[in-house]
């Protein structure tokens, strides 16, 4: 019989939604992680990481916000690389992946699951 490790996750309360511009991104530090909000309208939020994956510099909250097609998307600032919000996918490099955390909006607050 192997052992199995349970995952556990935990809501994080980041801020209130009113705090965020809708098509801007904000930076969140939740413990030593820098995760980037971006609003997208009243009811969709996205967390993803902070570190831009091609040069890993703390940047992607000021990143461009978009869309390809119907999918929410964030452009690097440095060197253009566009990423689905929702699932991290580089669409300009299949080599690269922007990790994505799960939100969700309770009582005006903005909390982003943490895997721990």
């Amino acid at each position: 019989m192997t052992p199995t490790m349970e995952m556990t996750t935990t809501w994080v309360a980041t801020c209130e939604l009113a705090d965020l511009e809708p098509g801007w991104g904000e930076v969140a530090l939740i413990g030593t992680r820098q995760i980037a909000l971006v609003r997208i309208s009243e009811e969709e939020v996205y967390a993803v990481d902070h570190h831009d994956p091609h040069t890993g510099a703390p940047v992607m909250a000021r990143g461009i916000v978009g869309s390809r097609g119907d999918r929410p998307t964030i452009a690097s600032p440095l060197h253009k690389e566009v990423y689905d919000l929702g699932t991290g996918e580089c669409f300009t490099d299949g080599s690269l992946a922007l990790r994505t955390y799960r939100t969700r909006i309770v009582g005006g607050m903005i909390e982003v699951e943490l895997e721990g």
